[in-house]
């Protein structure tokens, strides 16, 4: 790879072993605390212990892109390479929001997104995209049982002033 032009996705994947994923694209997980938080000492009750944090990276791609879900855990995106990626956030309140992460500042990017937990979430590149390579550091560590696939129509009905955006993010999603 020539050091002055951008990696191809298919590089990226290699280079980091990412995986398909069944709700966030290409994965690879980088870190899983070995310390665990007891189920009692959590907000809620969850399905035993969590690790104190955990990380992973993750590639977006028009061919893999992140499906509607939630997480109990606050989340930290952070993007690092790629194309911006536009994240829509359906907050437990009932409001939402349309947020751009990437690496363009001047155009009101942010390198970070945070995702607080309960949120329902997707994604999208924008159209002629590549990719969008980012992490994400969960706290607590996110274990299978924490992740809840969302019922479009259901939060359509929920949400009916984000139904539009929803509908737009969610279009042909896999």
């Amino acid at each position: 790879m020539d050091l002055g032009t951008r990696p191809m996705a298919d590089e990226v994947k290699v280079m980091l072993g990412l995986e398909v994923h069944p709700t966030c694209g290409f994965v690879a997980e980088t870190y899983r605390s070995p310390l665990r938080i007891p189920a009692g000492a959590l907000r809620e009750a969850y399905e035993g212990d969590r690790p104190y944090g955990s990380a992973l990276y993750f590639l977006v791609a028009p061919d893999a892109q992140i499906v509607m879900h939630r997480i109990r855990s606050d989340q930290l995106y952070h993007h690092y390479l790629g194309d911006p990626l536009e994240v829509l956030m359906l907050y437990p309140d009932g409001t939402g929001a349309v947020t751009t992460v990437g690496s363009d500042l001047a155009a009101g990017e942010r390198p970070q997104l945070f995702v607080p937990g309960d949120t329902f979430h997707t994604s999208r590149l924008r159209p002629g995209a590549d990719y969008a390579l980012l992490a994400s550091t969960e706290w607590p560590g996110v274990e299978p049982p924490d992740v809840e696939h969302g019922d479009i129509e259901a939060l359509v009905e929920s949400y009916p002033d984000m139904a539009e955006h929803i509908r737009a993010f969610t279009s042909g999603a896999r």
